[in-house]
């Protein structure tokens, strides 16, 4: 509301703005009444009013171009276009404010999409015409079946039966060689005569499980890690309950990152670490390098982030569910729970991509009656954590409100840190259609750190974009080095200057890697021994199965 207000109150007070939003209101009316007069006339093709963007597919198939649904798509499209252009642009409006409400009418457009309704939709049309009406039947026991999943309490999609950790996701053989109240740490089998003498560190996002990067063994980027040589050590986070309301920010880097060093160095003594941070594990990962940095502490090889962000001034639509007001309603609701709980965030990250995860997933599954077929990543979606009271709000505010990491504020030990004291090589992973983590909030690394930057941009979204394993198709990516004094270029101009390649950034990478590594030698033991004599499980452990 408070947003609104400031939109309303600013157009109200800017009489020419009314006027050309009105001015544009009559023009698309009559370019849409004139075009409906000779869209049947012969030679007349489709979208010659406004076409669909490129991410837009709920008209890609070809029976939206039929020229009574195409013309009502067409109508839509123009209405979603006047209206951003309504909501955007008035002088006098706080940036934060016109994102909200640009983004939330969006919201209530997509609602009305003819894309989401039976009758004005060609694709459901020609699938009752085809089956009779058959459709409508399965979509009414779909929705049933997904209705008393939820009231059964029930999280996981169809598809995620399909998917077992330990039995077809996380299936790489390794033992869990450290565990405190906080981590399990698993040191993976090579699958190699030989090893590169330097072991892999892998620091995965709390806020999900670490499978992501240990999927079906097809796509499993620990797999291909060990057939490369490597030694390969990963984080699995305990899911957090509400006895851990008080577990800190800077609990994450000592019981986490820190003790995971401390272990691998027990067990690989006398070798750097190259170290890797997925999403909020990436940022987790550069406070905990720069405090190393400053303290003197020289185990980090390497750093590889992907789709991580240090600052956080552009952290793209999830900035919207974070500002002072939501932050304190957060807080509030943490305190009496003691956690964030997993639906919450869930519902936020599918309104980031509501066309794709929500009104796509209603029209096929209810409308044309049908399911996805199952997949390891829509199942391990489903898997998600909880978040403790403490840490998250301190996240929130350290990190989105106040931006301290970059702004050189953020204390370790009561000190500041900065992430200009970084000098080890750095290789950095951007995606192309990441909503949580934007590419251009990704690349600031470039001004942020005094190290040579690797910077690689891929084909895909947050979670596809990382897992592309060679082999599969439709990956390519573009990457460029800056050097640790040469002269900065923006995103912009970086991406001009560099020319796509097709195939997996995952050879880019394990080059890299390979070129700061040792020859080959014979791998390590395989952990240490607790010394309460305590057994630890094998891979995938028993803190992902919370």
């Amino acid at each position: 509301m408070l947003a609104y207000t400031d939109w309303l109150w600013h157009l109200a007070a800017s009489p020419q703005r009314q006027l050309e939003i009105s001015q544009e209101a009559v023009r698309d009316a009559r370019r849409l009444l004139e075009a409906s007069r000779h869209f049947f006339a012969p030679g007349q093709g489709p979208w010659f009013l406004i076409k669909p963007q490129a991410q837009d597919r709920r008209f890609a198939r070809p029976e939206w171009e039929i020229p009574s649904f195409n013309l009502m798509a067409q109508a839509f499209l123009q209405a979603e276009q006047w209206w951003h252009n309504a909501t955007t642009g008035v002088r006098g409006v706080a940036k934060q404010n016109e994102a909200i409400v640009e983004f939330s009418v969006r919201q209530m457009l997509d609602v009305l999409a003819p894309s989401n309704f039976a009758g004005t939709n060609p694709e459901v049309l020609q699938k009752a015409f085809e089956s009779g009406g058959e459709n409508f039947v399965r979509g009414w026991q779909n929705w049933c079946s997904d209705w008393m999943r939820v009231l059964s309490g029930g999280r996981q999609p169809v598809a995620g039966h399909d998917f077992v950790v330990g039995e077809n996701v996380a299936t790489s053989r390794g033992k869990v060689v450290f565990r405190n109240e906080l981590i399990e740490l698993i040191q993976y089998y090579p699958t190699t005569d030989k090893v590169h003498p330097q072991p892999i560190l892998i620091v995965p996002a709390w806020i999900m499980k670490y499978y992501i990067l240990d999927l079906s063994p097809q796509n499993s980027l620990v797999k291909y890690l060990t057939g490369q040589g490597f030694t390969v050590f990963m984080i699995s986070w305990r899911n957090p309950g509400t006895e851990d309301r008080d577990v800190a920010f800077d609990d994450y880097r000592k019981l986490g990152v820190q003790a995971a060093l401390a272990s691998i160095e027990d067990i690989v003594p006398g070798q750097q670490i190259h170290a890797l941070g997925y999403c909020l594990g990436g940022t987790l990962l550069s406070i905990a390098a720069a405090t190393m940095a400053r303290d003197g502490d020289n185990r980090l090889k390497s750093i590889t982030l992907l789709a991580a962000q240090t600052d956080f001034t552009e952290a793209g639509e999830l900035t919207l569910f974070v500002n002072e007001s939501q932050v304190a309603f957060l807080e509030d609701m943490m305190w009496q729970r003691g956690v964030l709980d997993t639906t919450q965030m869930a519902g936020a990250f599918l309104l980031l991509r509501s066309n794709d995860l929500i009104w796509s997933r209603l029209t096929r599954d209810y409308l044309m009656g049908e399911r996805s077929p199952p997949s390891d990543l829509m199942a391990w979606n489903a898997d998600a954590t909880r978040l403790p009271y403490r840490m998250h709000s301190e996240y929130l505010r350290k990190l989105f409100l106040n931006n301290d990491l970059a702004a050189g504020r953020f204390l370790v030990n009561g000190k500041p840190i900065s992430l200009s004291d970084i000098h080890t090589p750095m290789f950095v992973v951007g995606t192309v259609q990441d909503h949580v983590a934007p590419w251009k909030s990704t690349y600031k690394i470039h001004f942020l750190v005094d190290a040579d930057v690797r910077f690689l941009w891929t084909s895909g979204g947050h979670n596809v974009g990382i897992v592309a394993p060679p082999g599969e198709e439709g990956h390519s990516y573009r990457l460029r080095t800056k050097e640790a004094d040469a002269t900065y270029i923006g995103p912009d101009e970086w991406l001009s200057s560099v020319q796509p390649i097709e195939g997996s950034w995952w050879l880019e990478w394990t080059k890299w890697l390979a070129a700061r590594s040792g020859e080959p030698s014979q791998p390590p033991r395989i952990g240490i021994k607790p010394a309460d004599g305590q057994a630890l499980p094998h891979a995938p452990g028993d803190y992902v199965r919370q």
